[in-house]
């Protein structure tokens, strides 16, 4: 049973795949039930505050491995149903094998039904596809598992994840200079942006300068931007055969919500936290949470003091830390506070910022705080 808890991300896919394919307001009334399971579920569920130890890693890792090909299927399914130009192999394909009318459900489908496919497509990238391949690409030395993550990310056009994360926001995390580190006050839909634009420029230098140090040419294949571009773009010319320009629009639309989704995290999970160059980074430099529905669908990245303090850690391997900065809800309970009502989100977590400078900053860090409540333009803050 202690397994089975990690597949509930996969059968959630599997499950949606399913519903989608039921006609009209099913994607819908899908999008709307997890959402509400997600909320509700971290309000309502205890704790996972557990350390298990596990015999067979092979099953802890297949429901990552798994995740992609359904994905991809869910996202080729909304493609097709979003599309302007339906392949009629595909259509044949599926009444042949499936004994499934996909043409009936596409044409079934009303204008509502598209706005959640997306939406929930998107999510799913971000949850089911995201995660995962964060914590495939930390496996330095498994190219297998390197290669599972990369593509994963390929599904948001985010191959600057495997790459600046990695390799810069671990070293930089809650520096002024980290991207991934959102400031006191900070306006989400700002961050977002931003924070796309600085990881991509990251990225692209951190393997400008590991190709120099190889001796290797940039424009190469070596290059890990370059190959991760490509798969991406394989995945798009699979959208326009699927479901035309309109299918590739849809795809591309799915990607850039799914890395927005990722910065939202980015955002909830590192925000306002201060660190002095040149100290370590310590577990009170993250926003903790173990939350039970959180936990199972990202794969205890919500463990996330554990997962900056050890990096090289698999995600079965985090310590809860119940006694590090902790988030008042989930992280997937916050991603949707964070986005419809920031104003709160914001609020909600003055006291949380408040209780950190008082009970976990160093006297350096205080400092620097006292900066950031300075310039919050919140009062609550500006107080202190």
């Amino acid at each position: 049973m202690k397994y089975l808890k990690y597949y509930i991300s996969t059968l959630t896919l599997l499950l949606a795949i399913y519903t989608c394919s039921l006609g009209a307001f099913f994607p819908t009334a899908f999008f709307i039930l997890f959402s509400s399971f997600i909320i509700f579920g971290d309000m309502f569920f205890r704790e996972d505050t557990k350390k298990q130890d596990f015999s067979n890693e092979f099953f802890l890792d297949l429901p990552m491995y798994v995740n992609f090909p359904l994905l991809l299927f869910l996202v080729m399914m909304t493609v097709f149903f979003l599309g302007d130009t339906p392949s009629n192999g595909l259509i044949i394909s599926f009444n042949q094998f499936f004994n499934i009318d996909i043409l009936s459900i596409k044409n079934s489908l009303h204008f509502i039904d598209g706005i959640f496919l997306i939406a929930l497509s998107s999510l799913l990238i971000g949850i089911m596809g995201t995660v995962p391949g964060h914590e495939l690409v930390h496996r330095k030395k498994n190219k297998f598992d390197k290669q599972m993550g990369n593509w994963l990310l390929a599904l948001s056009w985010d191959c600057a994840f495997a790459v600046e994360h990695v390799y810069g926001h671990h070293k930089n995390v809650a520096l002024e200079k980290d991207p991934a580190t959102a400031k006191r006050g900070e306006n989400i839909y700002a961050f977002i942006f931003k924070a796309i634009k600085n990881e991509q420029i990251g990225a692209w230098n951190i393997e400008r300068a590991r190709l120099k140090m190889n001796k290797s040419s940039f424009f190469s294949f070596k290059n890990r931007m370059i190959t991760g571009y490509m798969r991406s773009i394989l995945i798009s010319g699979l959208s326009y055969y699927v479901g035309g320009f309109s299918g590739l629009l849809a795809f591309l639309l799915c990607s850039f919500i799914a890395k927005s989704l990722l910065e939202v995290i980015n955002f909830t999970e590192h925000y306002g936290l201060v660190r002095v160059e040149g100290q370590p980074v310590m577990p009170h430099h993250s926003w903790n949470t173990n939350s039970f529905v959180s936990s199972i669908y990202l794969y205890n990245v919500t463990r996330h003091s554990s997962h900056h303090e050890k990096a090289h850690l698999k995600y079965w391997e985090l310590r809860p830390y119940i006694d590090a900065p902790t988030m008042p809800q989930g992280y997937l309970s916050m991603l949707y506070l964070a986005i419809f009502l920031p104003g709160i989100f914001k609020k909600i977590m003055v006291k949380k910022l408040l209780d950190w400078d008082e009970n976990y900053a160093t006297d350096e860090e205080r400092k620097l705080s006292a900066i950031q409540n300075k310039n919050s333009n919140m009062p609550l803050l500006l107080n202190h």
